[in-house]
């Protein structure tokens, strides 16, 4: 894994975006749904106390069972920026990544990939760190327009900026909000939504994602406790 100093402010910021923007690979399928490891990530915060938690839960791709699980603490080094948030969080992310002896295999965000003004969220920025290949799953379209998909699982429709597909609102369940699937890094959108889908057998967020997001609450109470 690559790692890279923290910004000292938001113009160092965007040219290391453009800088690694270049090194996105975005003509590989990404792995099969369905077969090997997926990895979710996700971080939470105390702002009050400058700390950082992210959690890194590693599933079965067929059955979903947790393979292995880790946590990191990280001090919060960069501010709150949009569309730069992904410095507040790679290099505790990479730190629990990197811990982990396992394949990893796809890993999923909880954020987004090309689906960013500058075309490199989190997912692409931990993809090209990594060499991984990796996709985000968002709660909301960030600053995209959408179109409602259809009511049932598995209906979805283009995420546009202007005309640009950037990704997909995704229909993970019937009648509950759509997801927002964008690639990161080594994956096609095809492949991202039929992971999202496999991964999203129960609820509106991939397993992954919800493994993950319980890790690193349960790590933030610990660790500031």
């Amino acid at each position: 894994m690559t790692m890279i100093p923290t910004p000292v402010d938001e113009t160092e910021a965007r040219a290391v975006q453009d800088a690694l923007r270049a090194r996105v690979v975005l003509d590989e399928p990404g792995p099969r749904p369905g077969t090997g490891h997926v990895t979710g990530v996700d971080v939470a915060y105390d702002d009050e106390r400058d700390v950082v938690v992210a959690a890194a839960v590693v599933l079965d791709g067929a059955t979903l069972d947790v393979v292995a699980e880790t946590t990191a603490v990280g001090r919060v080094a960069f501010p709150y920026v949009p569309g730069l948030l992904a410095f507040r969080e790679i290099p505790t992310v990479l730190a629990a990544l990197e811990s982990l002896t396992v394949d990893l295999g796809l890993v999923i965000c909880d954020g987004y990939g090309l689906a960013h003004p500058r075309r490199f969220g989190l997912a692409s920025h931990l993809g090209v760190l990594t060499g991984l290949p990796v996709i985000g799953v968002a709660k909301n379209p960030f600053t995209f327009t959408y179109e409602q998909p259809g009511p049932r699982r598995g209906d979805w429709s283009p995420l546009l900026d202007g005309e640009e597909e950037v990704g997909r609102a995704l229909r993970t369940q019937d009648g509950v909000k759509p997801v927002f699937v964008s690639v990161g890094h080594r994956t096609g959108l095809d492949n991202a939504c039929a992971h999202t889908l496999l991964l999203a057998r129960d609820f509106r967020q991939p397993e992954t994602t919800r493994r993950a997001d319980s890790l690193c609450r349960r790590a933030l109470r610990e660790a500031t406790s």
